[in-house]
């Protein structure tokens, strides 16, 4: 592909005063952001400071309010993702789109013009794969593919429409480090060539290695730029948020108890043709510990939750103990009632209904492990309203949870606040034994950092938790062991202390036999 860049020595991408307002609510407020060409630019901000909303814009998907986007020093108007890709601005979002039951080539020559042969598209997708270090096979059924490799198509498509601006959103929140170092080495040749990339990431100390400027935005306005190089991960994050963010302190759980969640032999069938078998799963938390489950996306996470929690529960009543007792063939309600809470991954829908208030989706995860404090007699029980709201408002005071009012939709809150309420309103049961699936997905850094130490706070009181989490770097910061899950299968657990971001890599990778965990553990 040609080098490119904008003419006359200009910014490639300027945007000035642009605004966006959902009703009276703006969510982006007179922006203004200059891209040089060949510059790789980060954009950085809290949950709902209007990221999304301000990239959404610059691709097409929503319509400005106010205000203008320069291309190349011209005034235009992108109404449509097509458009963007026209004008030479690609994407690739954090959520991908992509057919399971496609092949690679398929699943590009989708965003493609019609009328090019399908061999046409696997040939040029396979030159470019090589050319920029991103090795794919064409033929290859997305099904079959890692988590990683599967982003490789998603820039693959994108590069396809010789783009001169890629847009990326969060692109590691899914990759080892080592793909992450692989996909840092595509964007150093992009940007060689005269690309530029707009950056989105939570991850600081990355936005640090590669990025050549930073614009933050808070509250849907810039209130900072900078030099990443020049800033810490700390410096950023005040920038972000606004004030300082306080470190996750770890001190105070050495001490360890008795084995309050154990898996014995845990195997679970796949219930789907693309979900993932448990195999032979054993792992034991004790009082006191945090045990993080490291892994890549779509390598038995869900699955190994589903089991813990009795979403689906085990054939055999044996295959998980709850406090000594097995519970393997117990549903979610038996588990609470055992001492058991849990957070799964997914905010809405799963962990809450976000049409309803925050007080009846805490009646709706509590009405049997609190039927007496939240229920009157009776068969069905009348709720008792302001016991419930009471609850609720300990909850958010607890948590820092920050609403419109007093007792809002669920679906009202931004994604870490919710995050917050939902993590809170197991805590606040002081659970014997906790389980959470990717409890900072998402979150900016101000709300990862309450989650993290209320899940470090809770081990501390003498509770087993279980962190299942993509995040080495959340990882690190909570855990007293870590095992890693690989297909189904589930690592030795290690002392914390005794792993690197490059041994859970290998462990990733499929290293999941006690000899070679043994060999990474204790590589030098």
């Amino acid at each position: 592909m040609p080098a490119v860049g904008a003419s006359a020595g200009g910014p490639l991408l300027a945007v000035r005063s642009l605004t966006k307002l959902f009703g009276s609510f703006a969510a982006c407020n007179g922006i203004d952001l200059e891209i040089q060409p060949g510059e790789i630019h980060a954009l950085l901000g809290e949950n709902g400071a209007g990221k999304s909303t301000l990239v959404k814009m610059l691709f097409g998907v929503l319509a400005p309010t106010s205000g203008e986007i320069v291309w190349k020093g011209e005034a235009v108007r992108i109404p449509s993702p097509g458009a963007a890709r026209r004008l030479g601005i690609g994407m690739v979002f954090q959520h991908f789109s992509l057919f399971e039951a496609l092949t690679v080539a398929e699943n590009i020559a989708l965003s493609l013009s019609p009328g090019i042969s399908l061999s046409k598209v696997a040939e040029e997708a396979s030159r470019l794969s090589h050319l920029y270090g991103l090795p794919l096979d064409p033929k290859a059924h997305v099904a079959d593919l890692s988590v990683g490799e599967r982003q490789r198509i998603e820039i693959v498509r994108a590069l396809l429409q010789n783009p001169e601006l890629i847009i990326l959103d969060e692109p590691t929140s899914v990759l080892t480090p080592q793909e992450a170092d692989r996909l840092f080495e595509t964007l150093d040749k992009l940007k060689a060539e005269g690309r530029s990339v707009l950056y989105i990431s939570h991850r600081l100390e990355e936005v640090q290695r590669i990025c050549d400027r930073a614009t933050v935005l808070r509250h849907g306005k810039v209130t900072g730029a900078c030099d990443p190089r020049k800033e810490t991960p700390a410096s950023l994050a005040r920038m972000m948020v606004g004030s300082d963010v306080a470190s996750v302190s770890t001190a105070g759980t050495n001490t360890k108890g008795d084995v309050l969640l154990e898996a014995r032999h845990l195997s679970v069938p796949s219930r789907t043709p693309f979900a993932v078998a448990l195999k032979n799963v054993c792992l034991k938390v004790r009082g006191g510990e945090v045990l993080a489950i490291a892994g890549v996306a779509g390598n038995g996470q869900g699955e190994l939750f589903d089991a813990l929690s009795g979403e689906y529960p085990a054939a055999d009543a044996s295959a998980v103990f709850i406090r000594n007792k097995p519970a393997g063939n117990l549903g979610i309600t038996a588990r609470r009632l055992m001492g058991a809470g849990f957070v799964p991954e997914e905010r809405h829908g799963h962990a809450a209904v976000p049409s309803l208030p925050l007080s009846d989706n805490l009646v709706l995860a509590r009405n049997q492990s609190d039927r007496r404090t939240f229920l009157g007699g009776g068969v069905l029980g009348i709720i008792k309203h302001a016991v419930v709201r009471l609850a609720s408002r300990r909850i958010s005071e607890t948590m820092d949870v920050r609403k419109s009012g007093d007792d809002p939709a669920a679906g009202s809150l931004s994604g870490g606040n919710l995050q917050k309420y939902i993590v809170g309103r197991e805590l606040d049961r002081q659970p014997s034994v906790l389980i959470v699936n990717q409890p900072t997905w998402g979150v900016d850094a101000g709300a990862a950092s309450r989650i993290r130490q209320a899940l470090v706070d809770l081990a501390k009181s003498g509770s087993a938790v279980l962190v299942i989490s993509q995040d080495l770097d959340e990882i690190f910061e909570v855990a007293t062991e870590i095992a890693v899950i690989s297909e189904g299968r589930l690592s030795d657990a290690y002392p914390a202390h005794t792993l690197t971001r490059e041994k859970i890599g290998l462990l990733m990778g499929g290293m999941y036999g006690k000899t070679e965990g043994e060999e990474v553990a204790h590589a030098h």
